[in-house]
């Protein structure tokens, strides 16, 4: 009997961050599976519940997001003044109550401010988690954010699935219910958010994992601040460019199916699956080849190299004929889920490995806006290439291709060289349990 206790401890031991990480791994799958029970009907809630036309949607959901772009820079800035723990509770109470507010009114005005007010600390939410792992789990960042990014997607599948159940009668009703579960997934996760420690604080700097440190007494010169870092912003640019694999796979491939190939409607929620799938089967195991910052820079290569794959089988799924476009959507799906796991992995520890100890939150937030950047744009720039044709597939794939290429030189100096650079990753105590 003593057998299955043991593995068990054994098993939690391995996942970075001791007690209190794991703790955070509860809140990350509740919150998505909240997230999942109302990210999926959100639209339609503002249509058959607040009555608005098909315009007003689509404004509202324009006007949010572009506020919503402002939520992780504030959060940084927040996470460097105030207790880390505080800050994500208090992100957490504030989208709850935001949400809630729309169930008060079905006025198209204050249920556009209700949605814009709910994005800031939505957006937040993941830089937020991406500080904690940094302070808690120090140089085991990567694989706990792996961990953590495979809890979010079960948690998501978790809430999708309680949302088609939920949304299978047909009343109107359900809609509201699944607004409240949200709500009191947010209400939940505050309480266990609490019990979790405040992570240690970053002190005195060190090198980006797998590099030599520069010597204890060497001076170091005080942040500027993000905005004043050309080199950061750069790559902050061209990872906003990067993270364009996240509406590939959630925008345009169903677009593309249905308008472009003739391969059956029925395959886009097989090909979301898949997606999902191979994220949780692969994420983790794959993060050891971006355990340190120049492993992280290595990754952009074969990076590259999906990003082709995956947009010239975009491409030849519009060749003509159901078998073609069904091997070559898979084939493409497949391509651009590991350029995602891919990208994750490396985006997380140089955006880390980056940022000096005195402003790790500012600087965090400030690379927030490259995923924020590219939800909001992303799904004009992926509707505008379906637009022109088959063939710019591959074109937005070389430009991508261009992008990594641009950040792997930008920051060849920090990376290969971290004692000449003022930016350097935060020495983090991990917490023993």
């Amino acid at each position: 009997m003593s057998r299955p206790s043991s593995w068990h401890r054994t098993a939690l031991d391995r996942i970075p961050g001791g007690r209190d990480g794991r703790r955070m791994l509860v809140v990350s799958i509740v919150d998505k599976t909240g997230t999942g029970l109302w990210a999926g009907c959100t639209a339609l809630y503002f249509t058959y519940v607040s009555g608005l036309s098909l315009a007003q949607v689509g404004l509202l959901m324009t006007v949010s997001g572009g506020v919503g772009i402002a939520g992780a820079p504030l959060a940084g800035l927040l996470a460097d003044r105030f207790p880390l723990v505080r800050v994500i509770v208090a992100t957490q109470l504030m989208r709850g109550a935001a949400l809630l507010a729309l169930l008060t009114t079905d006025h198209f005005l204050l249920l556009t401010f209700y949605s814009a007010l709910g994005a800031l600390p939505d957006r937040a939410g993941s830089v937020l988690i991406k500080l904690y792992a940094a302070r808690q789990a120090g140089a085991d960042r990567v694989r706990y954010q792996a961990i953590q990014r495979t809890t979010v997607n079960i948690g998501w599948s978790l809430g999708g699935i309680g949302a088609a159940a939920a949304l299978a009668g047909g009343s109107d009703r359900a809609y509201t219910y699944l607004l409240i579960g949200n709500v009191l997934s947010y209400l939940a996760i505050a309480v266990l958010t609490l019990r979790c420690a405040e992570p240690p604080a970053p002190t005195g700097t060190t090198a980006p994992a797998g590099t030599t440190a520069p010597a204890p007494d060497a001076p170091r010169p005080k942040s500027a601040g993000p905005w004043r870092d050309r080199t950061f912003l750069g790559y902050t640019a061209t990872d906003a460019a990067l993270f364009l694999d996240d509406t590939i796979l959630q925008v345009a491939v169903p677009l593309w199916i249905v308008h472009a190939t003739d391969a059956p409607v029925g395959l886009v929620p097989l090909l979301l699956v898949l997606n999902t799938v191979l994220v949780v089967l692969f994420q983790v195991p794959l993060a050891r080849f971006g355990a340190t910052t120049r492993a992280a820079r290595r990754l952009l290569v074969p990076l590259s190299g999906l990003f082709v794959a995956g947009t010239l089988a975009l491409a030849a799924s519009a060749a003509g004929g159901p078998a073609l476009a069904t091997a070559a959507l898979v084939v493409a799906v497949v391509a651009l889920t590991f350029a995602e796991i891919v990208h994750a992995t490396s985006s997380w520890e140089l955006s880390v490995a980056l940022a000096p100890a005195d402003a790790q939150g500012a600087y965090l937030g400030a690379h927030g806006l490259a995923q924020s950047t590219q939800r909001f744009a992303g799904p004009l720039l992926v509707t505008g290439v379906m637009t022109a044709g088959p063939l710019a597939w591959p074109v937005l794939g070389l430009a991508l291709v261009g992008a990594a290429a641009a950040q792997h030189r930008l920051i060849r100096d920090r990376v290969e060289n971290p004692a000449q650079s003022s930016l350097s990753v935060a020495k983090v105590t991990v917490s023993e349990h």
